[in-house]
């Protein structure tokens, strides 16, 4: 295959190849392909899926009151969300409207999953792509201390003695030889750009979010039972509620229940307020001036999402978080998403390993997921293809090369996630959209800290970047998600006390139960429920018979940004993000993961399994 221009890139096979797999820290079936030219910057690039595991073929025949416990196995990470999804996905079929308790649980839910993915990701499975953790042994804890005051003067964990502490622990891990969680780095690498204080700063609230984050999603055994996998149900939430109940003998949710909840919510605002955020601040700004701006991708031309966190159930109008759709980087001109309209989102599975049949269109037809065919059709070939079905060296991006299908909207590719949906509540926000003023105040503070505060307090010159120029990047693919972990904590203060003050109301209700039965469905129904999941607009998609699954489409978030190419050889958000990306030392590949961790991708969730022979556990090879 020569040189294709599509988006605006221009993707040449030329250069070395460098072979990237597993690419991600948790969910590791995701195999990266670049190739670079003389001077070490990326110039086409290959992002595969590699497993694949049928959920929509299981989930055939079965009772849609069930599909729920089926799809969220999809993902042990975005614990509950594509149940959530899954049973509104239900509900929408058969026409059931949920409590406004349930609702509020759900939100709880669902916000706090937002919070705690947000923390882990940055903190546990993305910031050691910014953070030299092994530089943090030359920090010295005063001036580190002086930084932390700096950047965050309302933390209380602070002092010299208290960065002392975490730097002694930190090098005896590393004089044992036994790094830990720490393993595998590219320590020393030039992409790194943090002073040595910066990094210990960092390493010490990785310790720190370790810790809370196990508290936080104990708000999910709450209200879902246990975690993962927690319950779900279809017409509202499996959790009684008892105001005078205390302890095992009480309901689910009581009183100490609640007051439980309330103080993982202050707890979560205060450490997205107090560290969070500055973190990202202080490492973006950093990284800004250094001149690593890389990363856009799609995401200056076209983004997406579906809308989340009415302030009214099911009222789409009052979403606090808008969706649409902006393509061509036109931020004036917000289109309306309908996943239900078979011409908007259909996938396409020309370069996927899945076949159409001919009567369909083939693989070049796109397909409505309310029409969709999962069929595997696993040939890894064609004429650059390198090794064999179980040991593949390389993969020929001009045929098949991934168990990723690739959704389109409206024929086009877009991407997905936080950056999109705070692009998008930015863009409603300059039309007036009196739900989305609250994310525009945090990207102009964004903007304000990084362009001017936080240089001026380091000393650094000050820069005058507007938001269309910095948002879309790795560093604004970052800041967007740590505003969004803010903006959830904000708002569950909020849904905690229009919960209480429901109940103190008289009403107990958490489940409509009047379509229970197969009975009253009617004899066919076709449904499509969406949730803003941590890494983008989530839906599915569910076709029922005669009260039983005739179809079940997911497309996910990961789908959407870790697509291959399509039929007309547009490539995915993935491998458009690393175009361009100059690389310090590519047998070292620290520019890709930086940017591919990003996206927090998910590969189990977009994988619709190979058990290759001998598989390393982790190879970078450079040809």
């Amino acid at each position: 295959m020569g040189a294709i221009e599509t988006q605006g890139f221009k993707l040449d096979d030329s250069g070395r190849r460098i072979v990237v797999d597993p690419v991600t820290r948790i969910e590791g079936h995701m195999r990266c392909e670049v190739n670079v030219d003389k001077d070490n910057v990326i110039r086409n690039a290959v992002s595969t899926g590699t497993m694949w595991r049928g959920l929509e073929v299981i989930l055939k025949g079965r009772d849609p009151r069930d599909a729920w416990a089926f799809v969220e196995r999809i993902c042990g990470v975005c614990t509950g969300t594509h149940a959530l999804t899954s049973v509104r996905a239900v509900e929408d079929a058969l026409g059931i409207k949920i409590p406004k308790n349930a609702h509020l649980l759900r939100e709880l839910f669902n916000k706090t999953l937002q919070v705690h993915d947000h923390a882990v990701h940055f903190y546990h499975l993305h910031a050691l792509d910014w953070v030299d953790v092994v530089s943090a042994l030359k920090a010295d804890p005063k001036k580190t201390s002086e930084l932390q005051q700096l950047v965050s003067p309302s933390h209380p964990m602070s002092s010299p003695g208290y960065f002392r502490d975490v730097q002694n622990r930190l090098k005896k891990f590393v004089e044992s030889g036994q790094l830990g969680p720490f393993m595998n780095g590219y320590w020393g690498n030039k992409a790194y750009v943090l002073p040595a204080e910066a990094n210990l700063m960092a390493v010490t609230h990785y310790l720190e979010a370790l810790d809370l984050q196990k508290e936080w999603v104990k708000v999910h055994t709450i209200i879902g039972g246990k975690n993962p996998h927690p319950n779900f149900l279809v017409g509202g939430m499996p959790c009684a509620i008892n105001i005078d109940g205390n302890g095992a003998a009480g309901a689910p949710i009581n009183m100490e229940r609640l007051n439980f909840i309330k103080a993982r919510i202050d707890e979560m605002v205060e450490f997205v307020k107090n560290v969070y955020l500055p973190d990202v601040l202080a490492i973006g700004t950093l990284y800004k001036h250094a001149g690593w701006l890389h990363g856009g991708g799609l995401s200056a031309t076209n983004v997406l999402d579906y809308g989340e966190f009415p302030k009214v159930n099911y009222d789409k109008s009052t979403d606090q978080l808008p969706g649409g759709a902006i393509i061509n980087g036109n931020w004036d001109e917000i289109l309306p998403v309908d996943p239900r309209d078979p011409e908007q989102v259909q996938e396409f599975v020309t370069h996927s390993w899945y076949k159409y049949a001919d009567a369909i269109g083939g693989d070049n037809k796109g397909l409505h997921p309310w029409d969709g065919v999962t069929e595997p059709n696993y040939k890894p070939e064609g004429p650059k293809f390198k090794g064999s079905r179980t040991a593949i060296e390389q993969v020929d991006e001009s045929a098949k090369y991934s168990w990723i299908k690739a959704p389109r909207w409206r024929g086009h590719a877009m991407e997905v996630g936080p950056l999109p949906r705070y692009i998008l509540a930015y863009a409603h926000a300059k039309k007036g959209n009196k739900y989305a003023q609250r994310p525009k105040e945090q990207l102009e503070f964004a903007a304000q800290m990084i362009n001017s505060a936080i240089p001026k307090a380091l000393g650094l010159p000050e820069t005058q970047f507007t938001l269309k120029q910095m948002l879309p990047s790795t560093i604004g693919r970052t800041l967007a998600r740590c505003l969004e972990a803010q903006y959830c904590a904000e708002m569950m203060v909020d849904d905690h006390a229009e919960l209480i003050a429901n109940i103190k109301a008289g009403d107990t209700a958490t489940a409509n139960v009047d379509k229970w039965d197969p009975a009253s469905w009617p004899k066919e129904a076709k449904g499509v429920g969406c949730t803003a999941a941590p890494r983008g607009g989530l839906a599915h998609w569910i076709r029922i018979k005669e009260g039983r699954i005739e179809n079940y489409q997911c497309v996910v978030p990961t789908t959407w940004n870790g697509s291959p190419r399509d039929h007309k050889g547009q490539i995915g958000a993935f491998e458009a993000s690393l175009m361009n990306t100059p690389m310090a030392n590519p047998e070292q590949p620290l520019e890709i993961l930086r940017t591919l961790h990003s996206f927090d991708p998910c590969l189990a969730c977009s994988t619709h399994v190979m058990s290759p022979d001998g598989q390393e556990l982790t190879t970078v090879k450079v040809r």
